[in-house]
């Protein structure tokens, strides 16, 4: 009969402690981070749990790789630092393109993001598209996100300037080229979220979507680039 009081402490001190932990985490964080973003931080893991068991934002899409009838290394963009890009230099490698916020259940993504790259840096390359599309969740302008990605998650890969990648008017020219099939050949899947990413392969085709909620270390993700 006294074992399930023990229990009920056991579990009462386990949740103080995780609960603690996240306070320490969270006092911790860098400054430049409002509370909305390190409490989105701290339940990051929670929220891919969550939707890995709903089913919600996790589609994949593959497709057998075609010659697009728009050459992709024929795209052209500037970069955060308001630097032109040379896309033909892409040529050769895979690229995963995603498309970012900082204020979104998935923002902690940017960290996994750049463990990707550092883990396959021989053979792809990372980019990532700040867009305010989604709820408004990427306010910022292009030097605040810079900052904000390199002090909280130590982001080096390659961003984009701030951007539109929902179809429209305003859409970017590569999302414009991701999502409509008489470009890339036959995707017309536009980002479900913040955090939905693109794979081309080394000669420029279009192969997968993956949603925002298949973390850029998933093993699909992991096959898709070996």
């Amino acid at each position: 009969m006294r074992k399930r009081p023990l229990r009920r402490w056991l579990l009462l001190i386990l949740v103080l402690f995780i609960i603690t932990l996240g306070s320490l985490e969270l006092l911790q964080s860098r400054h430049d981070m409002t509370l909305r973003q390190r409490l989105l931080k701290f339940a990051y893991p929670a929220l891919m749990w969550v939707t890995r068991l709903v089913g919600k934002n996790n589609d994949i899409i593959t497709h057998s790789a075609q010659t697009p009838p728009v050459s992709f290394y024929g795209l052209s963009a500037v970069s955060i630092e308001g630097k032109p890009v040379d896309w033909t230099l892409l040529r050769g490698k895979k690229v995963l393109l995603v498309n970012t916020a900082s204020d979104c259940g998935y923002t902690a993504q940017y960290a996994t993001l750049q463990t990707l790259q550092d883990r396959f840096a021989d053979r792809l390359v990372v980019i990532g598209f700040p867009a305010n599309d989604f709820k408004e969740q990427e306010q910022g302008d292009n030097v605040s996100i810079a900052s904000f990605c390199q002090r909280n998650y130590g982001v080096r890969f390659l961003l984009m300037q701030k951007t539109s990648v929902v179809p429209g008017t305003q859409q970017d020219p590569i999302y414009r080229w991701l999502t409509d099939p008489a470009q890339n050949g036959w995707n017309s899947k536009a980002p479900s979220w913040n955090f939905s990413k693109y794979l081309v392969d080394e000669q420029g085709r279009l192969t997968h979507y993956f949603d925002p909620s298949v973390s850029p270390l998933d093993e699909s993700i992991i096959q898709a680039l070996q």
